[in-house]
């Protein structure tokens, strides 16, 4: 797999602003969008920079409604824009 964190980080963006992502989107979306055939594998990291983004004010991250970390948090969470 050669998805550089800089890639990872402008497909995190480009969802976040998409008219679609008004609800937000699943780390997987990204993952899935930049490795088509082998997304799993990239969960984790997609994680890790959306945890970079939210630490920038740059994306919201959210479980069931409300703010969470995006790395300490558990189970399926949402990325959007930021809520402010």
């Amino acid at each position: 797999m050669n998805t550089t964190d800089d890639r990872i980080a402008e497909t995190l963006l480009e969802l976040a602003r998409s008219p679609e992502a008004v609800s937000g989107f699943c780390p997987s979306e990204a993952a899935r969008r930049l490795a088509p055939d082998d997304w799993r594998p990239l969960v984790d990291r997609v994680r890790m920079v959306a945890s970079r983004l939210q630490r920038d004010g740059l994306i919201s991250v959210t479980q069931s409604g409300k703010a969470v970390d995006a790395l300490s948090a558990q189970g399926p969470i949402r990325l959007s824009r930021p809520l402010h």
